[in-house]
């Protein structure tokens, strides 16, 4: 006796259902002739009646009610099988963990995860914000995918890749004396307070450059251990800053005025992530969706 295929007992499953040989017809979506030869060989093949004939009805045989429960197992499987994809596909009983350095955390992070939100409205994120030096453990440790960074991060268990870049910017109090200007060069901050990151951090290394390849020397007159901290206290006149464009990527600022850097500048942005691991749909699609929005905030218009 030949094996039955599942196009057989979906056949059967739908004889089972509408009860007649055109009812099944439309149920599957095919021509009732298809349907009576394939139930017929059906039956040759197996050797046995599955239905009997009972004033137009197709009813269960006494002899086949074996097999029809087996049907009805199998489809309740299929049943439970459609519905975990479904929760699958929504993120139901799913975790996404991952990281961000402070600066795409503060707006950009939010955008992105709008976006996953959108496509996953059922998955549990867990956002971490990290410094560069944190990063190391939180992916080899498997705390986390992947980590949104500024700045490569040097281990041989860690891959980093390029996803975007953009430039500085300086950030005002309101009212400044320079927040009238187009655009601000370094040499017009040398008599101001300066805010920033210590250069001995990667990131504050970053926010330093453009003095520095100009061969200006400068002090900080405070500073602050993320870029929130530091536009915060611009934001209070405390001083002005150079800080990266996502930083500061939101349509409105109040308090601050963002004036783009006349020197040449760049800020970029990695997806780093554990040498060798294998990222979940979940994940790539959020690295996606940061791709995207860090794409869009390097070319929107400093609208203050």
């Amino acid at each position: 006796m030949r094996d039955i295929t599942l196009r057989q007992i979906e056949v059967i499953r739908a004889v089972m259902l509408r009860g007649t040989i055109i009812g099944a017809a439309e149920y599957l979506g095919v021509s009732a002739p298809g349907i009576s030869r394939l139930l017929k060989h059906t039956e040759e093949t197996l050797n046995l009646r599955l239905f009997e004939r009972r004033g137009g009805l197709f009813v269960p045989s006494v002899e086949a009610q074996a097999v029809f429960d087996q049907i009805r197992t199998v489809y309740r499987g299929v049943e439970n099988l459609q519905l975990a994809l479904d929760s699958l596909k929504k993120g139901q009983n799913v975790q996404l963990a991952f990281a961000s350095a402070p600066s795409v955390a503060q707006f950009i992070a939010a955008r992105a995860i709008r976006n996953i939100r959108a496509q996953f409205p059922d998955l549990y994120i867990d956002l971490n914000i990290l410094k560069i030096e944190e990063t190391v453990d939180y992916l080899l440790l498997e705390r986390g995918e992947f980590v949104i960074m500024s700045s490569k991060v040097d281990n041989p268990g860690i891959d980093s890749e390029l996803i975007a870049e953009t430039s500085l910017v300086c950030v005002l109090p309101e009212g400044h004396r320079l927040a009238e200007e187009p655009q601000i060069s370094v040499f017009d901050l040398l008599e101001e307070p300066l805010v920033g990151i210590d250069p001995a951090d990667p990131y504050g290394e970053l926010l330093m450059r453009p003095f520095v390849e100009n061969g200006l020397e400068v002090t900080h007159s405070m500073r602050g251990r993320f870029a929130q901290t530091v536009v915060s206290l611009v934001r209070h006149g405390l001083g002005v800053a150079l800080i990266d464009r996502f930083s500061v990527a939101e349509v409105y600022m109040p308090g601050i005025v963002r004036r783009p850097l006349k020197e040449p500048s760049c800020i970029r942005s990695y997806v780093v992530t554990k040498q060798g691991r294998v990222l979940s749909s979940f994940a790539e699609y959020a690295i996606a969706q940061f791709r995207k929005e860090l794409t869009l905030a390097a070319t929107e218009p400093l609208t203050r």
